[in-house]
């Protein structure tokens, strides 16, 4: 049986550190120990540096898609650092993708797919894949062209 853990692994993607907060929050918050929220999270390199720019403006769609996927990877270091393993995780609940842009973008679902087909991967068509928003916004901390919060179900 593949466990999230094995299908990260075999998707051969390695995860940047997971980040530290710039403000006064948590990355991450277990509540009644079947719920883990997570923070927005931005995308973050291996090399900490963030992937910047507006989508529509300095990214194209395919850049802002692989933005969002690089925030699912930032979203599961923090979530690895937690829990100390991605089996932990029972399934994906909510998605929050929000994508800087300009006024007249429309293609935001589309860039957000970059986090949620990871998630698919890692927990399943099933288990990782929730309900989700996907909107636009005039500007994001740092001018990243992407932001995520998502709140999973625990073991």
């Amino acid at each position: 049986m593949n466990t999230p853990e094995k299908n990260f692994a075999a998707l051969g993607l390695t995860l940047p550190p997971a980040p530290v907060p710039i403000g006064v929050y948590k990355p991450c918050l277990i509540v009644d120990d079947k719920y883990l929220y997570v923070s927005g999270h931005g995308p973050l390199r291996e090399d900490k540096t963030l992937i910047t720019g507006r989508v529509g403006d300095d990214l194209t769609i395919d850049e802002g898609k692989m933005a969002a996927r690089q925030v699912g990877l930032a979203i599961l270091a923090t979530v690895r650092g937690q829990l100390g393993s991605l089996d932990k995780v029972k399934r994906v609940i909510k998605t929050l993708g929000m994508v800087g842009c300009p006024h007249d973008f429309q293609q935001h679902p589309y860039v957000i797919n970059g986090c949620s087909e990871l998630f698919a991967q890692v927990w399943g068509p099933d288990n990782g894949v929730g309900v989700r928003s996907a909107v636009g916004m005039g500007s994001l901390p740092g001018n990243i062209p992407v932001e995520i919060e998502v709140l999973f179900e625990l073991h």
